[in-house]
């Protein structure tokens, strides 16, 4: 997750300037450059005091939300997160029916929201702020993200309908479950067109004027097996019930257990909310990290073989092909 800043203008500072963003350092007369230590110590001042002070959670209200994939899934549940907290939802979704079911969960929301703030006028207690009836909308878009010109063309629909864009949430995904060399062209294409490239599609359609006004927020939903590939989804990086029936080594399980997409969802929402950059469900996934950038390879695979990670999805490839044969079987292929 990652929200659009203004960049610095040409000439008011000079590159490594602390102000400038990034790593902070000096050229030297040799050509070379050197870091500068208080401002990488500053850096983790900062992240410990994040750990020690929780940040007061910023508001979404009144701002336009805009949800990938929001159909089903983790989309749908962002969805209802957002309207709880007042934003004004534009929800994509390249199944246009489960796209109004979410729509209409909203809308629901909402009226709750509305009565709630009636009642509370009605009491005296309407010190408050409270957004008004209409400012409460949503929208829908039938929207495929895997098509460049699609995104585009539905992009500037959205700013001429409802506005600018403020937070930006890339979700949608598929997943093929096929063995590589199994896996037809078409499909590897098809994943990564829609887990990949849609993200800098949607990022440069909105992006830009984020960083005109300096406000916005882009999130990215992504799965772990973008750090650890598995066998049967190498062309996979994103999240959710597709993977159902995936199963880790059984002595495993009890430690990492499934997660529950209404528990990530929350986890995200609190770290979108506090401007925090990236983070891993289960924190487990942290330390997994950590390993795989100090362990040798041959260790790493080791514990991937351990874990029973290597073959995680094979159950799940088994029942895609029972499903098949089973269709095929019904109709008569």
């Amino acid at each position: 997750m990652a929200r659009a800043l203004r960049p610095a203008r040409p000439g008011r500072r000079r590159p490594g300037h602390p102000a400038a963003g990034g790593v902070s350092c000096e050229g030297r007369r040799d050509g070379g450059w050197r870091l500068r230590p208080r401002p990488l110590l500053w850096a983790f001042v900062l992240a410990a005091a994040r750990w020690l002070v929780r940040p007061k959670e910023k508001s979404v209200a009144g701002q336009v939300c805009l949800i990938t994939g929001a159909g089903s899934g983790l989309g749908r549940l962002f969805a209802l997160e957002f309207a709880r907290r007042r934003a004004l939802l534009v929800l994509w979704d390249i199944n246009t029916q489960s796209n109004e079911e979410t729509a209409g969960m909203v809308r629901h929301i909402y009226r709750d929201l509305e009565a709630a703030d009636a009642a509370a006028l009605q009491a005296g207690n309407g010190e408050e702020e409270i957004l008004p009836h209409c400012n409460l909308q949503v929208f829908t878009y039938t929207c495929d993200v895997g098509k460049r010109e699609n995104v585009y063309l539905t992009a500037e629909r959205v700013r001429k309908e409802v506005g600018e864009v403020s937070v930006l949430v890339n979700n949608a995904g598929v997943v093929s479950g096929h063995h590589l060399l199994e896996c037809p062209d078409e499909l590897i294409e098809r994943t990564m067109m829609v887990n990949c490239h849609a993200h800098f599609w949607t990022t440069k359609a909105f992006l830009p004027t984020m960083l005109e006004i300096n406000h916005g927020h882009i999130v990215t939903v992504a799965s772990s097996l973008g750090l650890f590939s598995t066998a049967g989804v190498e062309d996979y990086c994103a999240n959710t019930g597709m993977f159902r029936g995936c199963r880790i080594r059984k002595e495993i399980e009890p430690f990492l257990p499934p997660l529950k997409p209404d528990y990530c969802v929350k986890q995200a929402m609190k770290a979108i909310l506090t401007d925090q950059p990236m983070i891993c469900t289960p924190r487990l996934m942290y330390i997994v990290t950590f390993m795989k950038s100090i362990l040798p390879f041959e260790a790493v695979v080791c514990m991937y073989r351990f874990l029973g990670a290597d073959k995680c999805m094979y159950p799940f490839i088994a029942q895609r092909k029972q499903a098949t044969n089973n269709n095929e079987a019904k109709n008569g292929i």
